[in-house]
Formats: structure tokens, C-alpha cells, sequence
């Protein structure tokens, strides 16, 4: 099969390595665009949320390159993502493209519908051609948040302003051409020192830390976050993230399916301001909020996409969290409509806000 799926940041890099070793041929979209924006939105119900619009941008362009299959995840709860697969599979038939649409999510019960799944997912491939990808696919995934995490350090110390990003943008197409596991350590060692040697030793070690928080999509996807990591690091700032991809498939694919998943210590963090579950990653947004205080962070950023409810109900606790521990949060919210300039100009007030109490605690 010739297969398209949505965009997550720089995980494409790990999707395609997956979909190889599965013995299909990956039909990566264009990063997002304008277009992918608009062509999206133009097809989807007014009242969903930008992941929605833009995750389906995604799939239409993937489509338009040749792509037979969509893969797709899904989910259980209140969170609307779990309805996303579904609604989009009607609307891309309702444009007359009949494709093969495969969802991919934890079974509840069902595993019969799951194991059905599996084999088409699976494909003509052998159990070591299988293996092989997933370990690739695994390990460049590894690479790519462990890398990404560095250049959040460097960025605001890079001795030029944008060579971090250059470098990173080389450096990630050639991840993405590595076939073998020694191949991808070798590139990882190689994009490490690259990030430490582009670090200005002149500049003061007093660096701003912001941790960045809210639902996964907005947070990862920079198209649909404007780009804030790189934002911020451009203003000075060192973010922190509180979410990982890796972290997400550990817990929410391998660990719930075979029921050892737990919100245990995500529910003990965020004590007397949530008590449980809410749908996305709204618990998260606040347990991670809390311990973001506890690490000695300047601030905390939320961002989330509009009309998004776990979200919403997060933003509602948030400035008590602020009160109580005696830290800034901005909430951001994002839409189709979100401008840059006034979405600059905000960070911009933050980041002027975190400077002004750290001169004062100085």
C-alpha cells in the first residue's frame, strides 16, 4: 500500500522508517502550509478544532501524491480525537476518494476488530523485515526527541541567530536517509556535538526557563504552534518540555494494552486542583504545571487549540496553580485565525515579564 498520514512534528522521520519495515511504501504530506490549513478547513464542520482541520489538510495532500491508505490514530474517552478517524474517512469519501482507512488505537475489549486491524497494518512483510523496522523507527524517534531536547538549550545560546535550526534541518534530512542502527548512533553523536559546538560561550549562563505545556498535538506540531519553541529560543528562552511522543506511545499503546497504565502520579501532582481524567491531556496540563513549579522554572506556557474542552477545564485551574506556587502561566489558544503578530507580541510581553522578576530576585 501506498500510505499518508498526519503530520507530529519531525515524527514523519520515525513513521516512515515503521511503514517500510511493515512492507508498505510511506507517502510523507508536505510540512504544513497555508494550503494544507485552508484545504483542510474548507472540508471540515465549522466547530472542530484546528489538530482536526489540520490533520486533514494533511491527509488530502498526501492523497494528492499518490497515496492509496490513510493511517490514522484513534482514542477512547472524552477527547473528540476519538471521532477524528471516523468523521474524516466520511468526509474523504464524500469527496469521492475511496481509500483504505486504518485506525490505529488501544482495543477495548474488542480484539478480534483489533487483531483484523493488525494484519492489514502488518502487510506483505517478513517477521525480520518487521522487527527490523520497528527498531529503526524506534531508535530514530529516540533520536529525534533526544536531539530536539539539546537544541532547546542551544537555541538561546547559539552564536548566530538561526544556526541551530539550520543544523537541525541538515541534520534530521539525514536521519531520515539511515538505514541501519549504527548508523543512526553515529548520526546522533555527530548532530550532538554539532548543537554544543554551536553554543556562545560569551553569553551569560543566566538563561530563562520556560516549561511548555498542553495538548499533545499543539504542543509538538510547530505549524500549528507557530513555531514557539523556536520563538521563544530566538527571545532568550530555554523551553522544557513536559510532553515526549515516546512517552505517549510507552504509556498509552504498550503499557494500556496490556493494562499496567496508570495516572497514579499524574493525580498525586495535580492534588487539590484536579482530582482525575478529563479527556486529552488535560490532567497532564495541570500535574505538569505543578511540577514545572517545583523545577525551578522562571514561567509556563499552555497551548491549546480552540474549543478544546480537557484544555478549557485546564485553563479554568491554571491561575490558581500560578497563585499557589507563585508562577506566571500564559494560556495561548490557537485556531485558523491566530495572527503572528499579535501571537509574537504576546510571547514577547511574557518573556519581558520573566526577565523583570528575575532582575528583581537578583
Amino acid at each position: 500500500m501506498k500510505v499518508t498520514f498526519p503530520h507530529l512534528g519531525n515524527a514523519y522521520i520515525s513513521i516512515e522508517a515503521f511503514l517500510q519495515g511493515l512492507g508498505h511504501e510511506p507517502i510523507t504530506p508536505p510540512l504544513g502550509t497555508k494550503r494544507t490549513l485552508e484545504w483542510g478547513s474548507r472540508h471540515s464542520p465549522e466547530e472542530t478544532c484546528l489538530p482536526f482541520k489540520t490533520i486533514l489538510g494533511n491527509m488530502l495532500e498526501g492523497l494528492e501524491l499518490g497515496a492509496d491508505s490513510v493511517y490514522m490514530i484513534g482514542g477512547w474517552g472524552p477527547c473528540r480525537l476519538g471521532y477524528y478517524a471516523e468523521i474524516q474517512r466520511i468526509i474523504i469519501e464524500d469527496l469521492g476518494k475511496h481509500v483504505e482507512f486504518i485506525t490505529l488505537e488501544v482495543p477495548q475489549g474488542n480484539y478480534r476488530l483489533a487483531w483484523e486491524r493488525l494484519r492489514r497494518v502488518f502487510g506483505p512483510t517478513s517477521a525480520r523485515k518487521l522487527i527490523q523496522g520497528c527498531r529503526l523507527s524506534w531508535a530514530k524517534l529516540k533520536v529525534l526527541e533526544d536531539v530536539e531536547a539539546l537544541s532547546l538549550h542551544v537555541r538561546p545560546r547559539e552564536k548566530g541567530p538561526g544556526s541551530t535550526s539550520r543544523f537541525l534541518h541538515t541534520q534530521f534530512q539525514q536521519l531520515r536517509e539511515v538505514q541501519t542502527m549504527s548508523s543512526i548512533q553515529q548520526l546522533k553523536a555527530q548532530t550532538e556535538q554539532g548543537l554544543r559546538d554551536l553554543v556562545d560561550p560569551r553569553l551569560s549562563p543566566e538563561i530563562i526557563r520556560v516549561g511548555l505545556i498542553g495538548e499533545i498535538y499543539t504542543v509538538m506540531e510547530p505549524f500549528v504552534n507557530l513555531g514557539v519553541e523556536e520563538r521563544l529560543g530566538n527571545l532568550g528562552v530555554e523551553v522544557v518540555r513536559t510532553i515526549s511522543l515516546r512517552q505517549w506511545i510507552e504509556e498509552h499503546v504498550f503499557k494500556n494494552a496490556l493494562g499496567l497504565y496508570t495516572q497514579r502520579s499524574l493525580r498525586c501532582s495535580a492534588s487539590g486542583y484536579l482530582r482525575g481524567f478529563v479527556g486529552g491531556h488535560g490532567l497532564e496540563s495541570i500535574a505538569h504545571s505543578v511540577d514545572s513549579a517545583q523545577r525551578d522554572l522562571a514561567g509556563i506556557i499552555h497551548i491549546f487549540p480552540l474549543s478544546c474542552m480537557p484544555e478549557i477545564i485546564a485553563q479554568g485551574i491554571l491561575p490558581q496553580v500560578s497563585a499557589d506556587k507563585n508562577i506566571p502561566i500564559l494560556s495561548l489558544v490557537v485556531d485558523e485565525h491566530a495572527g503572528e503578530t499579535g501571537f509574537q507580541t504576546r510571547l514577547e510581553a511574557f518573556v519581558d515579564l520573566l526577565q523583570r522578576r528575575m532582575r528583581i530576585c537578583h
